[in-house]
């Protein structure tokens, strides 16, 4: 079977976690031979080493620290786009859309977080792979809010909201009903152990290390669901698996790496993103299966919210700006760019920290331009100057 899936892990730890992975592939019969594993990492880690992982499953990937990356953008002749990959970031994970749009053999990616394993009892990669495929009928989901909690199932018992729920949509009535799948472009796995939450609910749930004291557990989960249409939803990209189709609205913004300091919402917006793009393409997000262990290693939780913080007023509109626009958008490009404009060009001086969604807006811009470069586009540019002067 030819290699069309491209997996992109963000690591600068625990790279040997997808030892565990392999294994279940194994044993689930998945062809390994279907992956290509990209670890994105920095100039500080163990290059070789993970190379030496890689070789000893005998699985092909490559791996790419910061000089690594740099190289790569020099060689596609796209050196004046390497700022779009921010330095020392999770969203780093952009790094890999990029290579996977490259290389038009990968049809499928995966993004794997480094403190995440397996569940046994789900091959994990077929799983996913036959999440995009389905066609059947799932359980629907809407609030009145506009916004679906994603640990909804068990919500009365642990009553948690995952990071990126706004705080503004929060108490809200849950309706659920029943919807056919008819083109499915991302399945998002959820997570057991460590819920994947920001630091402000971490601290109200009595915890300083990061981790939270409420846990989640596969009870908790009971099967796979959608958010209607015109709902949004958080997306986290430690257990994600999407068509190649969606990486025009799936930039992961440069967070962390910016004058504001705002930082933790790359996956978040990134998701906001796609659920619009998706709603108005007729397409699905579908959420649950298959689960992964989140083992998210301890740090003090004011670290997390010292970032969060820049950008906590801003979560809680980002999604507004794009639900107003892109509304004739009749491609994952064209969708994208409504998008990126109306971030770009928008007033938002009456928030906190306005000026870096127009940064944002700016960057996804070049986002576009270098996508097209890459894939020897004739369209128009996304706009007149298609590089960022920094």
């Amino acid at each position: 079977m030819k290699q069309d899936i491209c997996v992109v892990v963000p690591t600068i730890r625990e790279y040997d976690c997808m030892r565990a992975y392999f294994e279940n592939a194994r044993e689930h019969g998945f062809d390994l031979d279907r992956l290509f594993v990209l670890l994105v990492t920095e100039d500080f880690c163990d290059v070789d080493a993970m190379e030496q992982m890689l070789d000893d499953e005998g699985v092909d990937g490559a791996v790419y620290d910061g000089s690594r990356r740099e190289a790569w953008f020099d060689e596609q002749g796209l050196s004046a786009y390497s700022h779009l990959i921010p330095a020392a970031s999770h969203a780093q994970t952009s790094f890999g859309l990029l290579y996977l749009w490259a290389h038009p053999r990968f049809e499928r990616g995966v993004f794997i977080d480094d403190d995440t394993l397996p569940h046994a009892e789900w091959d994990f990669f077929g799983r996913h792979m036959a999440n995009l495929d389905r066609t059947d009928e799932v359980e629907s989901v809407r609030s009145e809010e506009r916004w679906v909690n994603v640990l909804y199932q068990n919500a009365e018992e642990h009553g948690l909201y995952p990071r990126g729920y706004p705080y503004s949509a929060m108490d809200e009535t849950v309706e659920t009903d029943r919807r056919e799948l008819t083109d499915v472009v991302a399945s998002q796995g959820l997570w057991t152990n460590v819920p994947d939450l920001d630091a402000v609910r971490i601290l109200m749930d009595g915890d300083l290390r990061g981790q939270a004291q409420t846990r989640t557990e596969h009870e908790d989960f009971a099967g796979d669901f959608v958010a209607e249409p015109g709902q949004y939803l958080t997306v986290c990209s430690m257990n994600l698996a999407f068509e190649r189709e969606v990486v025009p609205a799936f930039y992961q913004l440069p967070m962390d790496d910016n004058e504001w300091d705002v930082g933790r919402f790359d996956d978040i917006w990134s998701g906001v993103f796609l659920k619009r793009a998706a709603d108005l393409l007729e397409k699905d997000v579908v959420n649950g299966y298959p689960l992964c262990e989140h083992n998210k290693a301890p740090r003090p939780t004011f670290d997390d919210l010292n970032n969060e913080v820049p950008g906590l007023e801003l979560n809680e509109h980002v999604w507004e700006v794009v639900d107003a626009v892109a509304d004739d958008a009749d491609s994952w490009t064209a969708a994208a760019n409504a998008m990126a404009r109306a971030l770009a060009d928008g007033d938002f001086s009456e928030w906190n920290n306005g000026a870096f969604l127009n940064h944002c807006g700016e960057y996804w811009l070049d986002w576009l331009d270098c996508l097209g470069e890459l894939s020897g586009s004739n369209t128009e540019p996304s706009r007149d100057a298609a590089v960022a002067d920094d």
